[in-house]
Parts: structure tokens; sequence; C-alpha cells
């Protein structure tokens, strides 16, 4: 597709992608999530592995978007130039679904902050909470159709307008830090005294994944950035700058509130902490701030749902419907597609006790695969998987950066634990009749022979989730 001139992105408005992404619902529900399951030290250790290993990720996302600049939409083409059709296909499904289980939980969050003033919003997970909900996705996706920059232009605004409200939290939170409370937690404390720090620090894994999510966001507008250059640097810098504020907010959370206390905030949690140190208006203010930032993550993912699709259509791993646009160079096939898993999984929410953690951690578990296969394909490149290869220093500083994001990427797979691998293979298994549809419509061959045993491995795991939910050995 010829890109057109009107439809750049300056590195600003890529930073802004970056930021809009990764800003989202986590970074409010923060307090409590960590609260859970770890004391001060644990969400240290969690976050210095986390930051590290997101590092690496970011670093492999600049050196790819360097040495492979004709790659766009990062994450499926990645996968696809490293490792084959099927595994791309599978990457740009992944990430797909990503998008819109990030989305639906944005929705139950908001119902949820608004369940505090009206009840019959529940948890965010009712039928007036899905219907209102149900409502707000097809107003942003008609948003959406009338122009790709006008939405990106909107993120932009709202990325900032979200931002601010974060900042004054953590200044107002640091001036009331409590050594003492923050002292008392440090190991966890009451109702830890079980759990290792360890199994406190691998409870978190899930939880530092889904609020990173997000990092790619330049890399899969790649076709759209006016410089090339520009798509490692915005996620470098987009990177950095929500490292801080969601370390930030962590972690002086424990010096405002006992960590059992943490642990029994309702969310959105970072509401609860504020009306600890300034009273009830800071729950509301809070409370707005998230409205705001959902509405920006909510248009940063709606579009790159999208884009994934259009490039992988593109590319011929999607059916060639789905590489369709409207007269506003939007693709708008895709999108619909996309909406209408959202408005599917909202529905599902009514049936899901703790609707926000479930999409969380499904979140987290679909983009395991993702991220592996680009650290991956990194890690190909720097050992010399082709013929043009960098200086021999920087040879070998980016085979340790890709290594090491490899190395992180796989560790994720096994913090996930098995419960929530086995059920993303429930979405990757039906989910392949895409792949199927698009070979078929081009007459090439359906898999080859690694392609096939591994789908066969994809049946048997989709199965036994099937089992495990039917059997009540997995809930949800």
């Amino acid at each position: 597709m010829t890109q057109r001139p009107d439809q750049s992105f300056a590195l600003p408005t890529l930073t802004a992608m970056v930021v809009g992404s990764m800003v989202g619902a986590g970074i409010f529900s923060l307090p409590q999530t960590f609260g859970r399951v770890t004391g001060g030290l644990g969400a240290l250790i969690a976050w210095a592995i986390a930051g590290g290993g997101m590092l690496m990720l970011a670093f492999v996302f600049q050196t790819l978007s360097r040495r492979k600049p004709e790659l766009d939409a990062g994450v499926y083409a990645y996968a696809r130039a490293g490792f084959g059709a099927y595994p791309g296909f599978l990457s740009a499904l992944g990430y797909w679904t990503v998008c819109c289980l990030g989305n639906v939980s944005y929705w139950v969050l908001v119902k949820s902050t608004l369940g505090a003033l009206f009840p019959v919003f529940g948890d965010g997970n009712t039928v007036a909470a899905v219907a209102v909900s149900s409502v707000g996705v097809w107003i942003v996706h008609m948003l959406i159709l009338r122009g790709v920059r006008q939405a990106a232009a909107m993120n932009t605004v709202v990325t900032v307008a979200k931002i601010i409200p974060i900042l004054i939290f953590i200044a107002l939170v640091a001036l009331a830090f409590d050594p003492e409370i923050f002292a008392a937690s440090f190991r966890g404390g009451p109702g830890l005294e079980g759990q290792g720090l360890a199994a406190q620090v691998r409870g978190t894994m899930l939880v530092t994944v889904f609020v990173f999510v997000g990092i790619e966001g330049a890399s899969v507008y790649s076709r759209y950035a006016r410089r090339r250059a520009d798509v490692g640097i915005a996620t470098l810098f987009g990177f950095l700058a929500v490292l801080c504020l969601l370390v930030s907010v962590t972690l002086l959370s424990y010096g405002v509130l006992p960590r059992a206390e943490l642990a029994g905030l309702r969310n959105p949690s970072m509401a609860g902490v504020l009306q600890a140190v300034v009273g009830r208006w800071g729950a509301v203010f809070v409370s707005l701030g998230l409205l705001i930032s959902v509405l920006g993550a909510y248009l940063s993912w709606s579009l790159l749902s999208a884009e994934v699709l259009f490039s992988a259509a593109k590319a011929g791993s999607m059916p060639r419907f789905l590489a369709g646009e409207n007269r506003n160079g939007v693709p708008a096939a895709a999108l619909w597609l996309s909406n209408g898993l959202v408005q599917l999984f909202l529905i599902l929410t009514l049936f899901a006790e703790e609707a926000f953690l479930l999409a969380l951690k499904l979140t987290s578990s679909m983009i395991l695969l993702p991220y592996l296969l680009v650290a991956a394909y990194g890690l190909k490149l720097a050992l010399g998987g082709e013929r043009a290869r960098p200086g021999e220093r920087r040879r070998r500083r980016d085979i340790v950066v890709a290594g090491l994001a490899t190395l992180y990427t796989a560790g994720l797979v096994y913090a996930g634990g098995l419960s929530f691998l086995l059920l993303s293979a429930v979405l990757y298994a039906p989910g392949t009749a895409l792949f199927i549809l698009s070979q078929r419509e081009r007459g090439t061959r359906m898999f080859t022979r690694a392609e096939a045993v591994l789908f066969a491995l994809i049946c048997l795991a989709a199965a036994a989730a099937l089992h495990g939910l039917w059997s009540g050995r997995i809930t949800l």
C-alpha cells in the first residue's frame, strides 16, 4: 500500500502511541494487584526483573526497526520473517486477541469504577455494565472509521491528559509516604507468612507483562512513520517513561497503607490509596483520571488490533477480506472483526466472577508467544542468520541483548503457569481456521511438516484446557 503523506506520524505521535498503549487500566490497579501477592521487597525485585527484561525487548525492537526497515507491523512481520508463515500467523492472532482482551479489561474496570457510585454496574460484569460498554465500543468504532490520523491525533491529546493525574497522584503520595508502614510490609507481612520471596515475585509476573503490553505500539505502526529511525527511538523513550510511572505508583503505595489493606482495595485501587491521603476527593480524582486514561488506551488498542490483522492479510497470512480499506484509509473489515470479538468477550464477562483479573491474565498469556518470537528473531539475526551482519562489537551486543530478551520471555511462559498457557491454546486452535482459509485462497501449501506438528500440539493443549474447564481443574 502506498502511504499517504497526510497519514504519516512524527516522533511525538509515535511515542504517544507507545505511552498511550501501555498506560491504560493496569496502572490504576497496581496497588491492589501487587498487594495481593507480595510486599515491597518482592515488588522491587519484580520490577527489576520485568524492567530489565522489557528493556532488552525494547532494544530488540529498536534494533529490528533499524536492520529490517522494510518489515511493517513489527510483532507479526518479525515472527513471519524469522520462523515462517504459520508461526507468523500465530503471532498475529495472539497479538490481535491481546488487543481485544485489553479493550475488554478497560471497559470492565471503567464500569467497576462507576459501580462505586452506581451499584447497577457492580464490579463491571453486570448486564447493565455490559450494555453500556457495548454502546461505547461501537461509538469509538465509528470514530476510527473516519480516519486513522484523526484517531491518532486524539490519542496524543488524551495521552498527555491522562499522564497528569498520575503525576499528581505520585507527588501527593510521596509527600504522605511513611517509612514505618513501608517497612512493615517490606517482606510481605501478615497473610503472606507461608509465601517465600520467589513465590511472591512469580505471582507478579503476569501483572507486569499486562502493564508493559503496548511497548511495540510504534513498531506495529511503522508503516506510518515519517522516518523509520523514529520507530526505535519512540519505543525506547515510551518504555522508560512508563517504567518510571509504574514503579513509583507501586512502591509509594506500600508507604501509605499496609499490604493487607492494599490487597483488599476495590479497583481502581489507586483511588483507595489517594483517598487515604487526601480524603474522598482523591478517589474521585483518580476515577476521573482512569476514565481519561482508558479512553486513550482504548483508542490505541483499537487502532493496533485492526492494523495487525490488516498487515497479516496484506502479507497473505490472513483472509483477503481483512486487507480492505475504506475511503479514509482505515482497514474497516479488520476493525469490524476486532470489535465483534470485543463484543463477544464482553458478553462472556457476565459468567466470570473476577472479570478484570481474568482478562488481565489471559491478555498476559496471549502476548507471550508474540514477544518470544520477536526476541528469538532478534537473536537469530544477531547470531548470523543472514549474510548482512553488523560490526563485531555491535554483533556481540545484539547477541547479549536478544539472548536476555529471549530468556526473559521464555521465563514468562513458565511464570504464567500451565493453566493460562492451556487456555491460550483454546483461542489459538480455532483461530487457525483463518490461516487455513488464507492458504486456500492463495492455493499454497497448508502447513509444512513442522507447522503441522505445531498445530497438532496446539489442538492437544486446547483439548486439555477444555477438559480441565469441564472437570473443574481449571477455573475462570
